[in-house]
């Protein structure tokens, strides 16, 4: 059976921390900002934190487990 691949679009999207979990960027940032407030913009710049739920495909798709 050949090797996986590892899903590119999927690796330039997520990253893994040092314990195993994986980051995601926050969505909701990119345009129509004006109408949300600074303290919710601030929020967007820090990484979110991957569902559990959804953690065993994303890393099936990073070749990971």
């Amino acid at each position: 059976m050949p090797k996986m691949k590892t899903h590119k679009g999927t690796a330039k999207r997520f990253k893994l921390t040092g314990t195993g979990k994986i980051k995601r960027a926050k969505a909701f940032k990119s345009h129509i900002l004006e109408k949300k407030s600074p303290k919710r913009k601030r929020g967007f710049r820090q990484d979110g934190l991957v569902h559990e739920s959804d953690v065993k495909v994303i890393k099936k798709q990073l070749g990971i487990g």
